[in-house]
């Protein structure tokens, strides 16, 4: 069995990792690891929960050596504001016995203080792409001395429209730096950046998608709309008492909202909500809680839940079908980890089963659906967003040609042109003759 002393770390990195309690690496980190030691370029791709984040900290960390700058040797870009604040907490576990000064930017806060803190000095600098954009316009940061650029969860960024802000910041940099890019998916925007700003990079896939789908349940109900879909769910959680730590998905923030209204009033305090609406404060500390174990489960997006390393997830709920089946498999993967078994229950409406088609076609399994409970009450009642949807339906059908002639001869009314009668006639040519009459007068009177 290998372990982290065969990378023949630094005995103050070493230390922090043993103080950790990390023995084995994961498979991606074997895999970068001598990748990124030898200064190429690198493309990894791995999903959440893999371990990629120690799989380029600990190289970079093992080469880091002190200078007298004030400018980042390392910068590392990540899409969202909750996953700067995991990285920096990760690189300050690692580093807790190395002199390394490390500092986190992100929108939602005040910006003078983030440039009074980079003023200050900073050796690695992790940040989101629109805030590192904001500084590096006002000159606070400067990538004179950037070395090593790391972007992490590069499909999403590419996904939540920051390719100008990435794009631009490539182009501010040295050319003589090392770029280490991670992705969860492979798509042709990612290779097209790729081709555009990496040298000849070594691609590290990890064979599985991270979390082995023989640990995971997976159980599919038929559901017609949401508030069938918040009666299934109600009955599933009193049901179910090893339903302790639940991660529930949607696909935005309304129905984010209106879920956790639902669940508030049945479950009062077990559950929270986090999305993109929502202040810096009220996400970072209702994902403190759940961490914590004092909420029961987190109604969160892709958006907000990707990259977070949410950790001993008991199910995963997937209120709504996601749009992409790639992130069906993100989702899942939430649960199961590290050889524990993990459940995952979808609710598919009757619009939704093109998306469900999709996501089996991705893993070449189809997901058997279990009998809906005879106890729980189906509702007719629809919500907003439901009824939108049926009026678009409705609307979008081509209407039914009527056969009798009423409707033909109207439509060939219709199709006739009025060219104007003998009275439209009459009054143009009376407006031209008194036109002619004044320029007449005009003239007799210059003459005069």
């Amino acid at each position: 069995m290998s372990t982290f002393e065969k990378f023949n770390l630094p005995k103050s990195l070493q230390k922090a990792i043993d103080e950790l309690g990390l023995v084995t690496p994961t498979p991606i980190q074997e895999k970068s690891f001598s990748v990124i030691m030898s200064g190429r370029d690198m493309m990894g791709i791995a999903q959440t929960g893999t371990g990629k984040t120690f799989a380029y900290l600990l190289p970079l960390l093992k080469q880091y050596k002190f200078t007298p700058t004030n400018t980042p040797k390392i910068v590392i870009l990540v899409p969202t504001r909750e996953l700067v604040v995991q990285v920096v907490d990760e690189i300050e576990k690692l580093t807790k016995y190395m002199s390394v000064s490390i500092l986190g930017i992100f929108g939602g806060v005040n910006i003078n203080t983030q440039k009074k803190a980079v003023y200050e000095g900073v050796d690695i600098l992790v940040g989101t792409p629109g805030r590192m954009m904001d500084l590096a316009l006002d000159a606070v940061v400067r990538f004179d001395e950037t070395q090593k650029l790391v972007i992490d969860e590069f499909d999403e960024m590419l996904n939540l429209g920051f390719r100008p802000q990435l794009t631009s910041l490539l182009a501010m940099m040295r050319n003589k730096r090392q770029n280490i890019l991670f992705s969860a998916t492979m798509t042709e925007e990612v290779d097209g950046v790729l081709n555009d700003y990496f040298d000849f990079p070594e691609e590290v896939t990890l064979a599985a998608s991270g979390t082995p789908l023989e640990n995971i349940t997976q159980i599919t109900y038929n559901v017609p709309n949401f508030n069938t879909k918040v009666n299934l769910l109600a009955h599933l959680l009193q049901e179910n008492s090893d339903m302790e730590r639940v991660l529930i998905f949607v696909n935005n923030k309304k129905i984010s909202d209106m879920l956790h209204n639902r669940m508030e009033d049945l479950f009062e305090g077990e559950f929270g909500v986090i999305h993109s609406n929502k202040s810096q404060n009220f996400r970072l500390s209702t994902m403190a809680e759940f961490q914590e174990g004092n909420l029961r489960g987190l109604i969160t997006t892709d958006i907000m839940a990707r990259g977070l390393d949410i950790s001993n997830i008991s199910h995963v709920i997937n209120f709504e079908m996601p749009e992409l089946p790639e992130l069906y498999m993100h989702r899942i993967g939430r649960t199961g980890r590290a050889d524990a078994k993990g459940t995952a229950i979808s609710f598919v409406a009757p619009r939704e089963e093109e998306r469900k088609i999709e996501t089996e076609l991705l893993m070449n399994t189809e997901l058997e659906i279990a009998p809906f409970p005879e106890e729980v009450e189906i509702s007719s009642k629809l919500i907003e967003p439901e009824k939108d949807r049926q009026a678009i339906k409705f609307l979008t059908k081509k209407p039914k040609m009527e056969t009798q002639g009423a409707f033909h001869e109207k439509a060939k009314k219709n199709t006739k042109v009025n060219l104007g009668g003998p009275s439209k006639t009459k009054k143009k040519t009376h407006g031209s003759v008194n036109r002619n009459m004044l320029k007449n007068r005009a003239a007799k009177k210059k003459k005069k």
